[in-house]
Formats: C-alpha cells, structure tokens, sequence
C-alpha cells in the first residue's frame, strides 16, 4: 500500500479531520434537502390549494345550477295573475325562502313589480324596474347589502327574479374540513369581497389562489387563502440543531486527533502481543469461545470456529440466541447461558448439542471459566469447547445393541412360553369338549330335559371348539407357518365376536354400522376374531375405568371399502381418547399403561394383520374418543396380494389400550 500509494502515511495522520469534513458534508446536504422540502412543501400546498378551490366551485356551481333549475321550474308553474299571497303560499317558495333565498319578485314585461316576498316597502311599488338586465345569474349591491339574483323568463312574458345571499351561499355548500384549512372568499372583477367566511385580513406568508364562478354566477370569482403562514427553513429549529452539531463535530475532531496520538503509541505494544497469543490459540485443538459479561461472543479461535462450521466473522460481537444453538432446545440453551453468566457453570463441565452450519447435530463438552483482565477484574468468560460426538455416537451404539439383545431374548422366551402354553391347553380343551358332549347325549336319551340347560351345555360346547381352534391358530402362528386364509364377511365374524363378549360389554352401548354391501374379504377368520375381541376389550376396559360422570360409554363397530384392494374396519369409543400416542408407541412389544397388562396384545394384532398384508392405525374417532382401525384385502386381492404388501394409510392419531 505504501509503495503504491506514498503519501498514505500523511493521510492516515490527517485522518482525525474527516469526522469533521463528513459533518459539514452532511450539514451541507441536510441544508440543501431541508432548502428542496421547503420548496417542494410550497408546490405541494399550492396543488393542494387549486385542488380545493377546483373542488369548492364545482360544489357551488353544482348548487347554483341546481337552483336555477328550481327557479326555472317555479317560473312555468306559477299562474298569471299571481299576487304576493299566492306567491308566499307555493311550496317551491317557502322551501327555497327557508333554504336560501331572501326574496322572489315577479316583473312583467314591462319589467314592473307583479309580486315580491317578502313584502316591499310602499316607496318601491313603482313600476321601476328591479331586473332590469337580462342575465340569467349575477350580482348586485343594494341597500340590503350584497346579493345575488337568479333570473328566469315566464311564459307569455314577464321574469321571475330570486335574490339569495352570497354569505348564505358559502355557508351552505363550504365543507367544515375547508373552513378549518382557509379563508374563503367571494369577490368581483375589481377585487372587492362580496361574502367571506373566516378571517378579513389575509395573513403575510400566506397563498391564495382564485377562481371564476362563471357562468354560474357572472363576474364573480371564487377566492381561497390559507390559514398557516409558512416559516422559511432557514429559520426552523432543524436548521438551528445543524449549526450546534457543527460546532460539536468540530469539538469532537480535536479530541479525536488528541486520542489517536495516544492510540497509536499503543498499536505497536498491542500488535505484537495479539500475533503471539493468536499463533497460540490456533495451535489448539480445543475449541476457545471468549464472552464479556453480557454474553457477548468477544474471541474465537480456529478450532471452534471449525466446530461449528462459522467464520469469525459471523460469531464474534453476537448476542444470544447463538446460531449454533438447536431451535428445539432453545429455552434449555438459553436458561445454561443465563446460569453461566451468573457464575453457576459446573467445573467439571456441562454436556450440551449444537447445530453445525451445515444442519449436522454435536456433542459437546464446555469448561467455563472466569475471564480475568491485567487489573484484576472480572470482564467476561472464557470456555474450552471438546467435541464428544464420536464418543456419544459409540455410547449410543452400544446401548441400542444391548436393548435389541434383551429385546430378543424375551420374544424368544415370550414366544416359547406361549407355545408351551399352547400345546398343553389342547388335551384340556379337547376333554372338556369330549365331557360336553357326553353329558349332552347322555340327557337327551334320558328323556325330557330343562331347556336351559341343554342350551348352556351346547353353548359350552361352541366355546370349547372356538377355544381349541384359537389355541391351535396362536400355535401356528408361534411357530412361523402363515395364517390360513378364507372368504369371509365381516359381518359374520363382527357378530361373532360380539357374542363371544356380551358378558364383558353389559352396561356399553354397542353400535353396528356394517353396510349391506360390504365386499367379501380374504383373511383367516379366527385370528382376525382374536384382533377384534382385543380391540372391543381395550375400549371397554378403558370406557369402565372412566370414573367422571359422562355421557353413556359408546362403542360402534364399523367397516367401509377404501377403494377396490381393502376394507377398513374401525373400533371407535367416546372415552378420554388416546393421549398424544401414537400407532408405533401403542404396538411397541412389552409397552402397557394397564398395572396388569404383559404389553402384547397390540404388538400380537399389529403382526396378525400385517401378516394378512394389511395395515392399522390409530386416531381420534368421530364420537370424541380413540378410533384403532386396520385394513385385510378383498377376496379379489387374493392372488395378487404378494406384488402389494402394504395397507392403505389410514388417519393416525394414538391409543394406550393394551391387554
């Protein structure tokens, strides 16, 4: 720079003296705005002032001609041999006597008085006329002051002269909004004031701008003069605070050129020993964030503006929230700043998570410490930042691998134990039926038989069978061999499983909304009955353990086509609902909110029907409670059913149901 530029040293030394020149720079240039919104300020009331006395005439001139029409209309209505008591009576002239007008004179051709109101006075019945020109509008000066006539020719000759006060006529078609702005005036060809409505004199400073009336009103212009006389921007108090704050930025130089003599000496001392401590600081490893007491990031080295992908730049005078903080975690961030601050870091260090520039998450270990200056005060803070990412990620790895090792050892176990049960449960079962079916012939070959019993007996029965082909389904199913699927009918299973739990639904309303027309579906009918009695079981279950008092406990059974591939089957409650849980969280394998539940029973129906190649969800049922619905395939579905495994989606929401 030097060699390119020789005199930069002797610039850099007068460099005190440009506050100074960009002062008057800008003193100049306020001056010369200020000068340019004067004028323009001017121009602009000026526009403003023609606008309005355009609009004022328009409105006076809309007024007049519509009075002349009246006049017009008064002049063909009224009779010949009108006289002063007709004249009076007309409607057209005691409204226009009440609106606007001082008198109505009716002249014959000749021009002498037919008849006047109000009365003339004796000395002006003569037949001198009063009109005698013959324009249709003007004004004249009489001994009533200043006035204003319209004129209007009668049929078979003669006129019809109204006469109203200029001032009337102001105040009548003059805005309130006008009147606030200006003076407003009526004058003549020669200047003199026929009606005015505000203040005589015109104040010095003011402008003014005039307009003729014509034709409305002959030889009569229109006079408006604003009220705020202007001040010249010389003498405003902007003008005023520019030449103190000149003197001011003059002050300010000379303590500038004072203070940069005393800066320089420093620069050199100061220059070395940055240089030293930077080379330092950048040989580390460990992430150093510098903060003063307010929080403010004052120094960063290489390795953190590294960890967190900033340039200096970016980081160093920033206030929180940091940009490196997670949005997510913002309030717990925020609330360990505030402990920092106030002198709470742990000196063991804290944990915390970052978010890269580039959207990838950190751990990272801080080390706060106190931030000491050469005179001993506290000024700031300083932190050691160490990236534990890689340590967490393998902690991490290695905790999901000992889970998913215990998970599978108790689905091992879980799904032994259950076969084992299984297995044993058949000879049981099998003797059970085999008794039932001894007493059963037993009474009838005895004779007559209570009919009650004979029912119970063969109910007993059904069970017995409905238990063994449930038992000898789960045992398949343990045993990894695929679901035996049929055509079936929703309804037919639906009013199976209903029978099965009339005991446990005593007490519940139990809805049915099964079209006629449902499609067949192809699905193993017991395990779906199995899934369906677990779902019915959870709403009740859930609808007995409600203790407010409500609404009586609902619970409505329902199934629809979704499209030409599956039919959708929905269990819906009006109990408290599902809580925020969702379809993942409520199948998860060992998770029950019930104190006695295993937390199987939904994980169990979630793989029945995924093993039909259907789907289930969970969410919020029209009657305000939980809705748990899953999907089987069409019959028609059947054979193509390996090339789409996957259900329809249905509307997810939650449920903690499980048995």
């Amino acid at each position: 720079m030097r060699l390119l530029f020789p005199g930069y040293e002797a610039v850099r030394r007068a460099s005190w003296a440009l506050p100074l020149l960009l002062a008057l720079a800008f003193a100049a240039s306020v001056a010369a705005w200020l000068r340019h919104s004067d004028a323009q300020d001017l121009e602009e009331e000026r526009l403003t002032l023609i606008a309005d006395t355009l609009t004022l005439e328009a409105r006076i001139s809309d007024w007049l001609n519509a009075e002349h029409a009246v006049v017009d209309r008064l002049a063909t209505q009224l009779p010949h041999g009108v006289d002063d008591h007709v004249l009076l009576n007309h409607p057209a002239v005691a409204e226009g006597l009440r609106r606007l007008w001082v008198s109505v004179t009716v002249l014959d051709a000749n021009n002498r008085v037919v008849a006047h109101v109000p009365q003339l006075p004796p000395q002006a019945i003569a037949p001198q006329p009063i009109a005698p020109r013959r324009e249709r509008a003007g004004v004249s000066l009489d001994e009533g002051g200043v006035t204003a006539h319209w004129s209007a020719d009668r049929p078979g000759g003669g006129r019809l002269v109204v006469r109203f006060a200029p001032t009337a006529l102001l105040r009548q078609t003059l805005p309130w909004w006008l009147a606030q702005k200006y003076d407003v005036r009526l004058v003549d060809g020669l200047g003199q004031r026929l009606a005015q409505v505000g203040n005589e004199d015109v104040p010095v400073g003011t402008q003014s701008y005039r307009l003729s009336v014509d034709p409305a009103m002959r030889e009569t212009w229109l006079e408006l003069n604003t009220r705020d006389r202007h001040i010249p921007w010389w003498t405003t108090l902007a003008a005023a605070l520019m030449s103190v704050f000149i003197v001011l930025s003059g002050l300010a130089s000379a303590m500038l050129r004072r203070q940069m003599q005393e800066v320089r000496r420093a620069e050199g001392e100061a220059r070395t020993e940055a240089a030293w401590r930077r080379a330092v600081e950048d040989s580390l490893t460990v992430g150093l964030r510098g903060r003063d007491l307010e929080g403010r990031v004052t120094h960063v080295n290489r390795a953190f503006c590294d960890l967190v992908g900033y340039s200096p730049e970016e980081l160093l005078g920033s206030l929180p929230p940091m940009p490196y903080w997670l949005p997510d975690e913002m309030e717990d961030s925020l609330r360990r700043h505030q402990r920092n601050m106030a002198g709470g870091a742990p000196r063991e260090g804290y944990e915390a998570r970052w978010l890269r520039s580039d959207g990838r998450v950190i751990e990272v270990m801080i080390f706060e410490a106190p931030l000491v200056d050469a005179g001993g005060r506290q000024i700031g803070w300083m932190g050691s930042i160490v990236d534990i990412s890689a340590r967490k990620l393998a902690e991490e790895r290695e905790r999901r691998q000992t889970e998913a090792l215990a998970h599978q050892a108790r689905l091992s176990t879980l799904g032994e134990v259950a076969s084992a049960l299984a297995h044993q449960l058949n000879q049981p079962l099998a003797a059970i039926a085999g008794y039932n079916a001894g007493a059963l012939r037993t009474l009838e070959r005895g004779g007559p038989t209570d009919d009650m019993v004979m029912e119970a007996l063969r109910r007993l029965g059904e069970q017995a069978a409905e238990a063994g082909r449930i038992v000898q389904r789960i045992r398949a199913f343990l045993t990894r061999r695929a679901p035996q699927p049929e055509v079936c009918a929703m309804s037919d299973i639906v009013a199976r499983v209903l029978a099965l739990l009339k005991r446990d639904l005593r007490g519940l309303r139990v809805e049915q909304a099964l079209p006629a027309d449902l499609p067949l579906v192809n699905a193993d009918a017991v395990l779906i009955e199995q899934v369906l009695i677990n779902l019915i079981r959870n709403a009740a279950d859930e609808l007995q353990a409600r203790s407010q008092p409500g609404p009586r406990p609902h619970i409505r059974i329902s199934a629809a086509a979704v499209g030409q591939r599956f039919v959708r089957v929905d269990v819906d409650d009006n109990g408290p609902g599902l809580q925020g849980r969702g379809i993942e969280q409520l199948t998860t394998a060992f998770y029950s909110t019930k104190p006695e539940g295993m937390g199987m029973g939904l994980a169990i129906c979630r793989s029945v029907i995924e093993a039909h190649h259907g789907g289930m969800e969970a969410g919020t049922g029209p009657l305000g409670g939980a809705r748990l619905s899953f999907t089987l395939p069409l019959v028609a579905l059947a054979e193509g059913v390996a090339e789409d495994a996957a259900a329809p989606v249905l509307p997810s929401a939650n449920k903690e149901n499980t048995p």
